[in-house]
């Protein structure tokens, strides 16, 4: 390519040494990436992996990435070399040098051969966020070397983000993937020993499908890593973003489930014969209370009138059925399904035991009120004695009718209770009356009423 004139004022010799220094610099650092990212064990991965889905596309865009970084590589350590050689003729650079250092340095001096840059552009355009190159049909193409710096610094980010967003994947899921599928094997062996199995036991049936889960994850994680990458969002840095593990975290979730389960058989395999026997004594308590009101309510109908006394029903037979077959169930080692049926019949036996004694207390409600007003009527008979009136003739006569009435068969629990309260009436009109001073006692005024 022939010299049409440097672009700009001609640099100093100060200039020109200024800019081989940095260009210098950034062919070190250039270097030193590139062998970097040669040598990064992403790379080396991807290079040996069976790759499918968006990685192996990705995966061909970055190889033509990295192969046209190093051929841009090449011509630019050429040009830096040319320029070098040039600065070198002389200790003082004539001016016919200067021109041409400054056409090097800050001109579209280096070329790049068009059947590199073609093909490679082609293939690495095709993934999203690849630099394009225009003009891929030509026999070549020319960059000042400031161009070429960048356009290395945009193909060395974006094959670096896809290499370290493979490795990331790779270093983080199989690991916690293996982990997880060992502790796996660890429950499905567990849960076979307590009859937990697929097709019997919905946990058995969870166990297998995590498994098939894990396996099929794992196998798509190895050769489509990038599927489970998130890029974080607004970041330049390559490789900013995370693993997905969505799928990884609910099998995990999933199997704690499971563990929870086979737990609770474990549980009822230890306790079974105790927690049987329990359940038939709150069983046997509940039938022991429903044949007390039973009892009770025969009582309650022979000895108090004109009530109502609820009917009282008989033991559930489904409880005693369902019992039958839990004692089964343990007897044959079938824990699994044991389990279940250990914990409905509990709750059942609680709740007919609850049942029962409000039977009891619904039948005998009646005997109690008898009870009770018993029970004021002799309190205060005692209060009246206390006071010196037990032999007062009116209150005896009251007295004697209520005692009547609460201690006769069938009692009339109504009637009863307004006796007891005439009986009380009085008792308090007499201790509250006035007394008279020459009797020493309170005066009597029930003639008055």
């Amino acid at each position: 390519m022939g010299v049409t004139g440097p672009p700009g004022p001609v640099m100093d010799r100060d200039e020109v040494d200024r800019a081989l220094a940095r260009l210098g610099a950034e062919h070190e650092a250039i270097e030193t990436s590139l062998l970097a990212l040669q040598d990064h064990a992403g790379r080396r991965l991807l290079e040996g992996a069976e790759l499918t889905g968006v990685t192996k596309e990705r995966w061909a865009s970055a190889e033509a990435s990295i192969t046209l970084l190093w051929a841009y590589f090449d011509a630019y350590a050429d040009a830096l070399r040319g320029a070098r050689e040039i600065r070198s003729r002389r200790r003082w650079s004539s001016r016919e040098d200067l021109v041409e250092l400054t056409e090097l340095l800050r001109g579209e001096s280096v070329t790049v051969a068009g059947s590199v840059t073609g093909s490679i552009a082609g293939s690495a355009a095709a993934t999203a966020g690849a630099p394009t190159l225009h003009g891929a049909g030509k026999l070549s193409h020319s960059f000042s070397l400031s161009t070429l710096v960048d356009r290395m610094n945009e193909l060395y980010a974006s094959s670096l983000d896809m290499v370290v967003a493979s490795d990331a994947v790779w270093s983080a899921l199989p690991a916690r993937i293996d982990l997880l599928a060992a502790e796996l094997q660890r429950t499905r062996r567990l849960a076979h020993s307590v009859g937990v199995r697929p097709g019997e036991h919905p946990a058995g049936d969870d166990l297998e499908r995590i498994t098939h889960t894990l396996t099929a994850l794992r196998e798509q994680v190895v050769s489509d890593p990038l599927a489970y990458w998130v890029p974080t969002q607004g970041s330049s840095a390559p490789g900013g973003g995370r693993p997905d593990t969505t799928v990884y975290d609910r099998e995990a979730r999933a199997l704690e489930d499971v563990r929870r389960e086979i737990d609770a058989v474990l549980t009822v395999r230890q306790d079974a014969e105790q927690r049987l026997v329990k359940l038939r004594d709150v069983l046997s308590r509940a039938d022991r209370t429903l044949a007390e009101a039973r009892t009770a309510r025969g009582e309650v109908l022979a000895k108090i009138a004109a009530t109502e006394v609820p009917v009282v029903s008989g033991p559930p037979t489904v409880l005693q059925e369902q019992l039958a077959t839990a004692s089964e169930y343990r007897r044959h080692a079938q824990w699994h399904r044991l389990s279940p049926l250990l914990e409905s019949l509990e709750e059942k036996a609680e709740d007919e035991l609850l049942r029962a004694r409000e039977s009891l207390t619904a039948v005998t409600q009646p005997l109690a009120v008898r009870a009770e007003l018993r029970g004021r009527l002799d309190a205060y008979k005692a209060k009246i004695a206390r006071h010196g009136l037990a032999e007062d003739p009116f209150l005896i006569e009251r007295y004697d009718a209520a005692r009547r009435m609460l201690w006769s068969a069938p009692c009339d629990l109504r009637v009863a209770e307004q006796a007891v309260l005439r009986y009380q009436q009085a008792a308090a009109e007499l201790l509250t009356a006035p007394r008279v001073p020459d009797q020493g006692g309170p005066q009597d005024r029930r003639g008055e009423q």
